[in-house]
């Protein structure tokens, strides 16, 4: 199974533990940020990410390039509460 088929599996799990009312505002921003044209730039499945440096959980820069010699790299963007 590939990465991208079991984060949705994930998702399916997910999403029958949310109330539907909270399910439904989820949708609607998502769609408010399409609409904006926002997911137009977004980086598509599959496609390259640019190098980048970002600071890490004790504010130390980390380059992807540095990980990325040590091996593949698996980036995940937490939204925050919700």
């Amino acid at each position: 199974m590939k990465l991208y088929e079991k984060l949705n599996e994930i998702k399916q799990k997910s999403i029958a533990n949310i109330p539907p009312e909270l399910i439904a505002i989820m949708l609607k921003s998502t769609e408010e940020l399409v609409q904006s044209g926002i997911a137009d730039k977004a980086i598509s499945v599959g496609e390259a990410l640019p190098e980048f440096t970002l600071p890490d959980a004790n504010g130390n820069l980390i380059s992807s390039r540095d990980l990325l010699a040590k091996g593949p790299l698996a980036i995940s963007f937490y939204r925050g509460i919700w």
